[in-house]
């Protein structure tokens, strides 16, 4: 029992929010003691016992890390896999054929969005951002013409569209369909992708002038195949890179198997041993561990790597995502704070009384969360907890799929001084930080309303 009732409790929360934005932006706070430290003044704030405050924020940080944790981690090897043997550089090289050089924007899109799936959004870029700065150089066009196509594509799979973490996470929360959600996750995130990507692109890149020369692009360059700094890179120049089709069904193999696995009801009995297995494989978990055993074979020992090596890159892989993971789970403890004090239900009366649609509730809850941690992943991660008691409480029949989708836009909208994201792609494309918002926060923004718009669209054909 809290001590705080009412519209009080809503005050705190936005104290609390506008804690976490000053604590991360003005006195540089790393964001996941800034959230376990907020957590704990919020709930001893509106007088929850004390013996349930550090109880409530454990246990929300285990319900979400329980999950994502491996998901990341399944994910994340899967990606360093594709990076060692060149597969990324396989699948950029490939559609630039297909498209050809004056649409190389489109092709760049097409690449984000395959390579993005299985990764976050940080890991899809560095891999990524080498072959941009190549074919920037080979082709003579501007960066941002090749990497803004790119970096939409990687946000919108980030946040609309499973195998990806936050996405799935959100699909858990809501008890939505894996199948139905990536469907209506591409008819959304696709065209959604194009307008932020490609065609925001052509329009913004003849206003910003890049200073040249760029630093990080020269030094990718010179290597001369678009590795990067990768591990790998030296190794790769005398390796023969994967063939095309073998990636891409590596890369996919998680997606598919989950598409099978939520059609299993439709090919065998249910209760059956055939139809449990084919659940059992269509687990996210699973899906990826399957990928990535498999990614050992297709991009590992075909391609010349030892044992010992592929050991070593499934290692090496893995610190740089701890920081990300801890923020996560401190972000689902935040969010069961959030429900436990009772400042979940005031939203529910709130929202019912102001009669809001719980898709734009989902949305906004979301890009709340992210303005004020900087992190798509915890604003989708916390909102959907926050947000599926509320949607199912409304009596309004929203399908959980779209609240999923309507969620992931939330989280996306304006990337600022407090996203990672926001400083990795200023350094990597050599802008300064009005460069930045003009072009990168300005780009999610777009996603994440025309990811809003397109959903309603969906709802009102469904």
């Amino acid at each position: 029992m809290v001590a705080v009732h009412g519209s009080m409790l809503l005050v705190f929360a936005l104290v609390a929010i506008a804690a976490l934005i000053l604590l991360i932006t003005r006195f540089k706070v790393y964001p996941f003691l800034v959230l376990i430290i907020v957590s704990l003044l919020l709930g001893l704030a509106v007088g929850m016992p004390m013996d349930q405050i550090v109880k409530s924020f454990e246990t929300g940080n285990g319900n979400t890390l329980g999950h994502i944790a491996i998901v990341v981690g399944l994910g994340t090897m899967l990606g360093k896999m594709m990076a060692e043997s060149g597969g990324a550089e396989r699948i950029a090289t490939t559609l630039i054929g297909w498209f050809g050089e004056k649409n190389i924007h489109w092709a760049m899109m097409c690449v984000a969005i395959i390579v993005g799936l299985p990764v976050f959004f940080e890991v899809g870029f560095v891999l990524l951002i080498p072959i941009a700065f190549n074919v920037a150089q080979r082709t003579g066009k501007s960066l941002l013409l090749i990497g803004l196509p790119m970096v939409a594509g990687l946000s919108v799979v980030h946040g609309l569209i499973p195998p990806h973490p936050a996405a799935l996470l959100a699909v858990q929360a809501y008890h939505a369909d894996i199948g139905r959600t990536i469907a209506y996750g591409l008819i959304v995130g696709v065209p959604t992708a194009i307008v932020a990507g490609p065609l925001f692109a052509l329009l913004i890149h003849r206003h910003i002038k890049l200073t040249a020369p760029n630093p990080l692009a020269a030094q990718f360059i010179e290597g001369g195949n678009g590795t990067g700094a990768s591990t790998g890179g030296a190794a790769r120049q005398k390796r023969e890179l994967p063939g095309f089709g073998i990636t891409l069904f590596t890369i996919l193999l998680p997606v598919i198997l989950m598409l099978v696995g939520s059609w299993a009801d439709l090919v065998f009995a249910p209760k059956t041993i055939p139809n449990g297995l084919l659940h059992f494989v269509g687990t996210s978990d699973v899906a990826l561990l399957i990928a990535v055993l498999v990614s050992f074979w297709t991009f590992g020992t075909q391609r010349g790597f030892t044992k010992e090596q592929i050991q070593k890159f499934c290692g090496d892989c893995l610190a740089p995502i701890a920081g990300i993971t801890l923020i996560v789970g401190a972000g689902g403890g935040f969010g069961r704070v959030l429900m436990d004090s009772g400042i979940s239900k005031e939203i529910i009366s709130l929202a019912q009384n102001a009669q809001l649609s719980p898709l734009l509730l989902g949305w906004f809850v979301a890009a709340l969360i992210r303005l004020a941690t900087g992190s798509a992943t915890v604003a989708m991660t916390t909102a959907c907890g926050i947000v599926a008691p509320i949607a199912s409480a409304s009596g309004v029949q929203v399908r959980p799929e779209l609240m999923v989708l309507a969620t992931g836009s939330g989280s996306l909208i304006f990337s600022h001084v407090n996203d990672g994201g926001f400083w990795l792609i200023k350094e990597y494309f050599g802008m300064t930080v009005g460069q930045t918002f003009k072009t990168w926060s300005l780009c999610e923004t777009i996603i994440s309303l025309l990811g809003l718009g397109f959903t309603f669209a969906l709802a009102a054909v469904l």
